[in-house]
C-alpha cells in the first residue's frame, strides 16, 4: 500500500532513510549534525510538498519526498528523497512507489521531475534509468560534485 506519511512516523522514516543511504557510502554514512527525525517531521508537515510511504505488513519499507524546488518552474517537481529498505529491494516496491509519485505529479499538473543521485549509488542510477530518468542537460555536474542530476518527463513528451 502507498499512502501519505504522518508526522508521528518521522522517526521510523529517518531510520529507513539512514539504512538505505548507508548502502552507497563505502566507509559508512558521513558525520552529520542533522537531526533527521526533526528534518523528516518538517518535510512531512510542509504544505508545499508530499511524503509518500510504501507499507508492507504494517511496516514502512519505502519513502519518497517531493515538492516544487525553490525558484523552480511551477510544472516541475523535485524528488528529494526516494528510499526502499535494503531488505525489501527487488520486490517491486520502488516501482510501485515511483508510479504513485508519477500519478501525483501528473494529477498536480507537473510535466517534469528532477533529482540528484550520489555518484556512488549505482543501484539507484539503474533504477531511475529503468523508470525513464535521463541526465538533465540543464544541470551537468561540476567536476568536484558527488551527484548526477537527472530529469524525468512523461513518455512521449
Amino acid at each position: 500500500m502507498i499512502r501519505p506519511a504522518e508526522p508521528g512516523e518521522a522517526e521510523v522514516i529517518a531510520a529507513l532513510h539512514a539504512r538505505a543511504r548507508a548502502t552507497y557510502y563505502p566507509d559508512g554514512l558521513p558525520p552529520s549534525d542533522v537531526d533527521w527525525t526533526d528534518a523528516w517531521r518538517g518535510t512531512i508537515e510542509r504544505p508545499d510538498g508530499e511524503v509518500l510511504c510504501g507499507v508492507r505488513d504494517g511496516e514502512i519499507v519505502a519513502i519518497a519526498s517531493f515538492r516544487t524546488p525553490e525558484g523552480g518552474a511551477a510544472d516541475t517537481v523535485k524528488l528529494y528523497q526516494f528510499h526502499v529498505a535494503p531488505d525489501h529491494w527487488r520486490a517491486g516496491l520502488g516501482s510501485a512507489l515511483h508510479a504513485a509519485c508519477v500519478e501525483r505529479w501528473l494529477a498536480g499538473g507537473r510535466r517534469a521531475a528532477v533529482l540528484d543521485v550520489h555518484v556512488d549509488n549505482r543501484r539507484a542510477q539503474a533504477f531511475y534509468a529503468r523508470q525513464g530518468w535521463v541526465p538533465d542537460p540543464a544541470n551537468p555536474p561540476a567536476e568536484d560534485d558527488h551527484h548526477l542530476y537527472l530529469r524525468w518527463t512523461p513518455p512521449g513528451e
